[in-house]
């Protein structure tokens, strides 16, 4: 079976949206602002769009409410070819702790995190088709220690169940990852050393 290219797959969607004078409207569904830096700057040249601020994985509040600022920041600060508005979902860390019980103990990357992602883009999925968006995806393929692979094969299902196109990509190819960090100093973005839960952040203090 042969590997997808996802950024190929984004090339063509862009193109032809290009080709015909359309700007879709997209929705973003972000974990953070360092992360979502370099897909806003990419993404907003072809594509109106909507930041999904869901994340009930970040269990401390305080922690929460830091990300979701400083995403509000950046996107007031950035400059942008086509209008970028942010929206954030409900806040209920139950709701991630319910969808990853009896996985508490899995390794980093592994079927706990699958759960995390299912959770995330299904609520994308839904917003996007309640809310007329012609596709939607996340910022989440921009991470190294993110697989791009397992991602888009759980968003496309979310498309699929709740009938919405979901976009795919692999925002670390063209050195987005590398982009990400120029642009969190440049715009001086708090860089959270876990992706949010108390598992990965158990693990990281562990690490420390």
């Amino acid at each position: 079976m042969n590997k997808i290219n996802y950024q190929r797959e984004l090339d063509k969607v862009i193109a032809a949206h290009e080709k015909n004078g359309e700007v879709p409207r997209l929705l973003l569904h972000v974990c953070c602002a360092p992360c979502s830096s370099y897909c806003l700057e990419y993404l907003t040249q072809y594509f109106e769009v909507t930041v999904f601020y869901y994340n009930p994985n970040i269990s401390i509040k305080e922690e929460y409410l830091h990300r979701l600022n400083e995403e509000k920041r950046l996107v007031s600060q950035m400059p942008f070819k086509n209008p970028v508005t942010v929206v954030e979902g409900s806040y209920d860390p139950q709701v991630f702790f319910d969808a990853v019980k009896g996985l508490e103990h899995e390794p980093e990357g592994g079927k706990r995190c699958e759960k995390c992602f299912e959770l995330r883009l299904n609520a994308a999925a839904q917003l996007a088709k309640d809310g007329g968006y012609d596709y939607f995806t996340t910022t989440l393929t921009i991470s190294p220690l993110k697989n791009a692979q397992l991602l888009n094969t759980i968003g496309a299902a979310a498309g699929e169940s709740f009938g919405v196109p979901w976009l795919y990509s692999d925002f670390k190819k063209k050195e987005g990852y590398k982009r990400s960090i120029v642009l969190s100093r440049e715009y001086d973005l708090y860089r959270q050393n876990y992706c949010g839960c108390v598992f990965s952040k158990s693990k990281t203090e562990n690490e420390d």
